[in-house]
């Protein structure tokens, strides 16, 4: 099976429910969709750029008090226009906000272009409420793009994830790596953006080939994370380090 080893180290942190493609708005909507999340939840975008995700959880949650933190230059930053939102600079690294202040972390394709991610974070373990959640997307195998520094793998993400304190407990694949690949040497043409909202043609492949070998769900979420160009992420506080 492809990514047998993937598999025997992530365990049930890959999903059996099913085996589409979730970008990392799919957790920010299932967080706010929570019954036990705080009537009026306090949401950092880690890395916020020109703040897009503003409308997102204004969408999901009118009452949200979303609060958005980045370097001071950067070519996303630099775009940004609104004036509608809080932002916040930092210097890549430590996070100016006290412990415990936020009930979700937003992180969306970012920790590709931290240069020290392990210090920033713990400082998403420390802001981060005991019930909170951190969740985003990031790169597995994406060509260099914007300042990148990084690629991770799942495996590799929980095990940095487990060193700040937070605790991995689920990775979906995004778009596949030929694709991405594509999209970036052709010159990210427009007509590429459908297969960010649908199966691309190689994960499709995955998925033909996975019914006559009757995989479940998991085994071909497998497949496709180990082909994959990004991957999304949900983690939560570990409970035995606080």
């Amino acid at each position: 099976m492809l990514g047998a080893d993937l598999a025997e180290l992530l365990g049930d942190r890959i999903p059996a429910d099913h085996s589409r493609s979730v970008l990392a708005d799919h957790y920010a909507a299932r967080y706010l969709n929570r019954p036990d999340r705080p009537a009026g939840p306090r949401v950092l975008d880690l890395g916020c750029g020109a703040g897009a995700s503003v409308d997102l959880f204004r969408s999901l949650e009118p009452r949200v008090d979303w609060v958005g933190v980045d370097v001071e230059h950067s070519a996303e930053v630099a775009e940004r226009t609104r004036t509608d939102a809080h932002f916040v600079t930092f210097d890549g690294e430590h996070l100016p906000f006290a412990d415990a202040s936020f009930d979700f972390v937003y992180c969306k394709q970012v920790l590709e272009h931290v240069r020290r991610p392990r210090p920033l974070l713990a400082e998403v373990g420390r802001v981060l409420r005991p019930q909170g959640a951190f969740a985003g997307s990031t790169s597995h195998l994406e060509a260099f793009h914007s300042r990148s520094f990084w690629n991770y793998t799942p495996y590799g993400l929980m095990v940095l994830l487990e060193e700040a304190g937070l605790e991995l407990t689920e990775v979906r694949p995004v778009i596949d790596a030929f694709t991405l690949v594509a999209w970036r040497a052709l010159g990210t043409p427009r007509s590429f953006y459908r297969w960010w909202a649908r199966e691309s043609p190689p994960y499709r492949a995955i998925s033909l080939l996975a019914r006559p070998a009757r995989w479940d769900h998991r085994t071909v979420n497998t497949a496709k994370l180990v082909l994959s160009g990004q991957f999304t992420f949900l983690a939560h506080p570990d409970p035995a380090r606080q």
